[in-house]
């Protein structure tokens, strides 16, 4: 079961965030039938998307992440909130690039490196907070711990990984945040700074039968960690038959009465899912009464 927890230092120096996303993933590879590189281009996303989302403060809150290096997969688009939900889909879910010489998958060259990262944070205020900064490796995690520097001024050490079966499903995906609180001192940087150091890669963490606060205290080996939180968490898409009546009514009367002439019909596919609906032209007709009645 994937899930998520937060944490912090015995001495509130220093807050973590970690998840187990392994299930999310395969349910967005399955959705947009990705490639390996694009299952952990997405992958990762999703997985620190889900921890951003995770420190947003009220039940209503929307988090979305863009990303768009100009690189072969086109843009990546999250969006997740605070109770461990998230969806998300790319533009171009079949590309693949040669790996690395190590074998490990070429995520950034996927990604590209000639582009930006948004992040999007709809708190129930009059507009919504907007936050850019430029990508420089495309390999995701570093650009958005780099985001939170820039934009948002705090420092995060993030990381994030997915490892692809043979035969294109998920074996495993994962990840990590910590960031340091204003208490923290140079003793305790220095002991973080050497403890990331000495870290495996993320996906060695996760691809195993341990749970999340067994591979924290892996990990932490020497910090007292007290876990404070423990959720759920799914790819969940909320499209429904009302939302997409919205989209339809939103293209106007003249290019539905179109497609009833030129097509018979309808055919709309969620981008996060990629669930299908199908209207025939009475169904359009219907919708076409409902803008006159306005």
């Amino acid at each position: 079961m994937d899930y998520m927890i937060r944490g912090i230092d015995k001495d509130k120096t220093f807050r973590i965030f970690a998840v187990k996303s392994t299930d999310v993933v395969e349910d967005a590879r399955k959705n947009h039938q990705t490639s390996p590189t694009a299952s952990a281009a997405l992958g990762r996303t999703l997985t620190i998307g889900l921890m951003m989302g995770y420190m947003m403060k009220n039940d209503n809150d929307k988090l979305t992440v863009k990303i768009n290096g100009g690189g072969p997969l086109g843009t990546i688009l999250v969006t997740a909130d605070n109770k461990g939900n998230i969806k998300g889909y790319l533009d171009y879910p079949e590309v693949d690039v040669q790996r690395k010489a190590s074998g490990k998958l070429d995520v950034g060259a996927a990604v590209g490196t000639q582009g930006k990262i948004t992040v999007i944070k709809d708190i129930g205020l009059k507009e919504p907070y907007v936050g850019t900064s430029d990508i420089v490796t495309g390999e995701i995690a570093e650009d958005l711990a780099l985001y939170y520097f820039l934009s948002e001024q705090t420092s995060s050490a993030i990381a994030a990984g997915v490892l692809v079966n043979p035969d294109k499903s998920v074996k495993s995906a994962g990840g990590l945040i910590v960031q340091p609180l204003p208490d923290i001192s140079d003793e305790s940087i220095k002991n973080l700074e050497e403890m990331f150091a000495k870290m495996k890669s993320v996906s060695e963490y996760f691809d195993t039968e341990k749970d999340i606060e067994e591979i924290v205290k892996e990990i932490f080996e020497g910090f007292d960690i007290k876990i404070t939180e423990k959720i759920p968490v799914q790819f969940k898409c909320d499209c429904s038959d009302e939302r997409i009546d919205g989209v339809l009514i939103s293209l106007g009367e003249d290019e539905l009465k179109k497609m009833m002439k030129e097509d018979r019909g309808a055919e709309i596919t969620c981008s996060f899912c990629s669930k299908k609906y199908k209207y025939n032209e009475e169904q359009l007709g219907n919708i076409v009464k409902s803008i006159e009645k306005k």
